[in-house]
């Protein structure tokens, strides 16, 4: 009996030794693959991941199969990328085409080089749900220079000549380049508006392509925080050609990625309409710059700036300018003249802005703010620049007037006329009146 159990203790630790180790999820050693690729001279590539907030999960890619890297080398993201879309994949709006891109470089399996070098074309599935396509040691065309380069328990990489685009990533950075999304399709003319009534007139006026619209945007504008936005009309027509909402929704999604903004997010999500009302003013045609300040500067507010009735909203209207300003167009007008005044939803208060230390900085005094993220989102209609601080209007101190001295009268004695003169002359004080 003591034999039989001895026996099968033996093959029972015979079979353990067999099994393939497999890692438990959750846990990354520093023997791990992802490891490796931190460390690795692929440097880019473990930048971007980074970047695109995948590190989580590929752990728990890595927690459940073995997976298989291909890595770029680094002179083909530094030298031979188009730069446009390098630049294209680093704005934080395109995190999601930046995250298909390098999923699109990893299987969930482990492939070796005996596997993937055969002459006929074999196809494996990546973490981004595309395919990618191996023959005579190349994966979609790309040369595999250093196939099995790292090799780790949970893990292989190679090293390719070339990034791999898929076609998805590709697409989205053409619909943004041309600006596709955004692009009105057979504008209508804009109605025209009374100067005496301040109404529309019956007829419409045939305008040209891309005018901007015809009402003023106070006039577009809600009448006031408690009512609904009313939308008013523009280019686009009754079909919303311009799809305001969606954009709205993409730049304030734009601020939660891109961190640091979540106040400014939540204000206008959550505490107030005017998210809704400024998707309403986008899809009529009217373009937008939001001066949103950070965290930080939110932060510092008081109680009593934010007790009274509709300050949210007045705070954000000021930080609205109705025009297409980035960075760039703001800095060179500081540089040119000096002190430029911008218009504000909060009419009719205006921002005014100027050059300091080789920025923007709005407000005055302690109420100045500096450019401090610039070009956070940048479409074509909605531009949002990051600031340091939160501004309010100038407060116009009431001059005071000055009381007016009392009115004196003075008494002059009568003049006597050149007549009675002459005659005081001649007859000295014989005449009575002269003496």
């Amino acid at each position: 009996m003591e034999g039989l159990f001895f026996l099968l203790l033996i093959t029972f630790s015979i079979t353990t030794t067999a099994l393939p180790e497999k890692p438990v999820s959750g846990q990354i050693n520093s023997n791990s693959v992802l490891v490796a690729l931190l460390d690795s001279h692929y440097t880019e590539l473990a930048e971007l991941v980074e970047k695109a907030l995948l590190l989580q999960t590929l752990e728990e890619a890595v927690g459940q199969h073995n997976i298989t890297i291909f890595a770029p080398r680094n002179d083909a993201l530094e030298k031979n990328l188009d730069p446009e879309f390098k630049s294209f994949l680093l704005q934080p709006k395109n995190l999601k085409s930046l995250q298909s891109l390098l999923m699109f470089h990893i299987l969930p399996k482990r492939i070796t080089s005996p596997h993937q070098f055969s002459s006929a074309v074999v196809s494996h599935r990546t973490l981004s749900n595309d395919h990618l396509y191996f023959t005579n040691g190349k994966v979609n065309s790309a040369v595999i220079t250093k196939p099995d380069d790292l090799t780790r328990p949970d893990g292989v990489i190679h090293g390719i000549e070339r990034l791999l685009i898929p076609r998805s990533v590709q697409e989205d950075f053409n619909r943004r380049r041309s600006l596709r999304s955004i692009a009105a399709v057979l504008p209508e003319g804009a109605p025209e508006v009374d100067p005496r009534t301040h109404r529309l007139k019956k007829k419409p006026v045939p305008v040209p392509a891309g005018a901007p619209p015809v009402l003023p945007i106070y006039d577009a504008m809600s009448p006031g925080p408690s009512l609904a936005p009313a939308p008013a009309p523009g280019p686009g027509g009754p079909r919303h050609h311009f799809d305001g909402e969606a954009q709205v929704k993409d730049f304030i999604h734009t601020l939660l990625h891109y961190g640091g903004y979540n106040e400014m997010a939540d204000i206008l999500v959550n505490l107030t309409s005017l998210a809704t009302e400024m998707g309403r003013l986008v899809s009529e045609g009217y373009v937008l710059t939001v001066l949103a300040p950070n965290d930080e500067a939110m932060a510092k507010l008081t109680t009593d700036q934010l007790s009274e009735p509709g300050a949210s909203e007045q705070i954000v209207y000021y930080h609205i300018i109705p025009e297409y300003q980035t960075e760039e167009s703001m800095y060179n007008s500081v540089r040119r003249f000096g002190k430029v005044r911008y218009d504000s939803l909060r009419f009719p208060h205006k921002v005014e802005a100027q050059e300091a230390d080789g920025s923007v900085k709005f407000g005055h005094g302690d109420g100045s703010a500096y450019l401090f993220d610039p070009d956070i989102y940048t479409d074509g209609r909605i531009s949002v620049q990051g600031i340091d601080g939160v501004l309010f209007p100038e407060e116009k101190t009431p001059v005071e007037k000055k009381t007016a001295a009392p009115v004196v009268k003075k008494t002059t004695k009568p003049r006597r006329g050149k007549l009675m003169e002459v005659a005081c002359t001649m007859l000295g004080s014989q005449f009575p009146t002269c003496q």
